[in-house]
């Protein structure tokens, strides 16, 4: 296609099958950054939901899963005293002294969902098994398993879930990382006395329900 001007006796001509070249090619351009971003959010892993903070569904998940027994959750020891500035419990292996009010108002909130079905276990690190006794009443002997977890968190939680039973276990932040990465999902920051949830609904195929920090207890709701 070609387009013919005079302008003051002048004559050009243009080519105009040379810029519908370009227009062709920039069109390509265009739809590449559209498409490449869009491609990379897409099969970019989700992130692990937050069940607090008016979070309704995944509340309701929570405890529906939870009545049946079908419920893995991961817990984070409180504040450890050898990271701290705080008045130490009982010796610089263990959580601080302010930390105890945290555990025992995490496992208030546990006790509401209820604990007549759970079992409870915690690693055999000290901090672990003082968040465990102040948190639930309860100190296990200490598994291993709860805090040499990497590539096997899922793995070994999963032989240790019984049938109806919910799982609780206590244990480190970076055996709550592996979980999350057992699971394909991005790792979340979570702080002390956390909570990370899974679903074993159908064991074969885990799925994550969500986190609940220490202090955003009290916004989970269900209404």
């Amino acid at each position: 296609m070609e387009l013919r001007l005079s302008v003051f006796g002048i004559k050009r001509s243009i080519d105009l099958s040379r810029f519908a070249r370009y227009r062709n090619a920039a069109v390509v351009l265009a739809s590449a950054l559209l498409v490449i971003p869009l491609t990379v959010w897409l099969l970019h892993p989700a992130a692990v939901p937050d069940l607090a903070h008016g979070n309704v569904a995944g509340a309701r998940a929570l405890a529906a899963g939870w009545a049946k027994g079908n419920v893995i959750v991961l817990v984070r020891h409180v504040e450890r005293c050898d990271h701290s500035s705080a008045a130490c419990l009982n010796g610089n292996d263990g959580i601080t002294d302010r930390s105890r009010s945290v555990a025992v108002g995490v496992g208030a909130q546990f006790e509401q969902l209820g604990l007549d079905k759970a079992d409870i276990y915690n690693s055999p690190v000290i901090r672990t098994a003082q968040t465990a006794g102040y948190m639930f009443n309860k100190i296990g002997v200490g598994e291993e398993w709860l805090i040499n977890c990497k590539g096997t968190m899922l793995r070994d939680a999963l032989a240790h879930k019984a049938g109806g039973r919910n799982l609780i276990l206590v244990t480190h932040s970076e055996c709550m990382s592996q979980l999350e990465k057992d699971l394909k999902l991005p790792a979340a920051t979570l702080g002390y006395g956390a909570s990370l949830f899974i679903s074993t609904e159908t064991p074969q195929a885990p799925r994550m329900l969500g986190f609940i920090e220490a202090s955003d207890w009290r916004s989970v709701t269900t209404e």
